[in-house]
């Protein structure tokens, strides 16, 4: 769980941040609500903290709710999936923060191996305890100034889900994070691919060949550089470097034609651009994926 004291929080006037926290719930606190998604513009961005009459960043700001609602819009197979997959929601709203989660949960009736993701999403991933003691260290932290503690801390998650196959789900895990003192929320992403027949997740070396990160790495530059060309919304991105895609090498969610990758913010695009993913087409894998009976590209 890393969430960036004083002198990074500052920072985000002029730059991006980079969260990687990992939140889980408690099962005495989890109650039925979900995250509203007709927020207005003035609803999603806290600009009783921080006004700005600056076009550019007028201008970034309005790409961040664009950003979010592409987010929220994104199609996924949750109705496809509603007998194996039950959705539950942490809130906590307090004085200083707000925790808002929504996860998937596996529904135990149909296997009981099913457990095995649950109980590492509620006992591992989600982490309540370590967000909010993150949280309430940063504000001991800062000085209390007007401007910096006009406004609470923010936590959001959600998330979307795909079915591959009968073998296979892919969740994409978004996290909405709300700093104080700070004009955008920065976002950061998570993938999990979890193999419904043996009960497993998933990672890199089961899709793909052991050893190819460089090669792969190539390839989705390719595919980068063809949309930066293109003039399309990547105009503003770069490349990625070997060291970042290694890191995020596991977050990718998969369907029958293509691979897509999710990076933080600022890892391959500025936060303004709305940009958080690269979609590579299977037939450019086939050089890298992995020939094997458990790969469910092979199935």
């Amino acid at each position: 769980m890393k969430y960036l004291v004083l002198s990074l929080s500052l920072l985000l006037f002029l730059s991006c941040k980079n969260d990687t926290s990992r939140p889980t719930d408690t099962p005495n606190t989890e109650v039925n609500t979900s995250i509203e998604s007709d927020d207005t513009f003035e609803q999603v961005l806290p600009f009783d903290s921080i006004y700005t009459n600056n076009d550019t960043e007028l201008k970034k700001t309005k790409s961040v709710v664009i950003k979010r609602q592409n987010l929220i819009d994104k199609e996924d197979d949750k109705k496809e999936l509603e007998e194996l997959v039950i959705q539950k929601t942490f809130k906590k709203d307090e004085d200083l923060y707000l925790i808002d989660f929504t996860y998937p949960y596996l529904n135990e009736e149909l296997k009981a191996s099913y457990h095995n993701f649950n109980e590492y999403l509620e006992e591992t991933y989600m982490d309540i305890a370590g967000v909010e003691a993150s949280i309430l260290e940063d504000k001991e932290l800062i000085c209390d100034t007007l401007r910096i503690n006009r406004f609470k801390e923010k936590r959001f998650v959600d998330y979307k889900i795909y079915n591959l196959n009968a073998s296979l789900i892919s969740v994409l895990f978004y996290k909405e994070n709300y700093y104080s003192g700070t004009l955008h929320p920065s976002y950061t992403f998570d993938c999990l691919n979890f193999d419904l027949e043996r009960s497993v997740f998933m990672d890199y070396e089961d899709f793909f060949n052991e050893g190819t990160e460089e090669e792969m790495t190539q390839i989705l530059n390719e595919v980068l550089r063809e949309k930066i060309n293109s003039g399309d919304i990547y105009f503003d991105c770069w490349e990625i470097t070997f060291d970042d895609f290694f890191e995020y090498k596991d977050n990718f969610v998969v369907d029958d034609a293509k691979v897509e990758y999710y990076f933080d913010d600022c890892v391959i695009c500025p936060s303004y651009t709305g940009t958080f993913s690269v979609e590579i087409p299977l037939e450019r894998l086939l050089p890298v994926l992995r020939k094997y009976k458990f790969n469910p590209f092979m199935m």
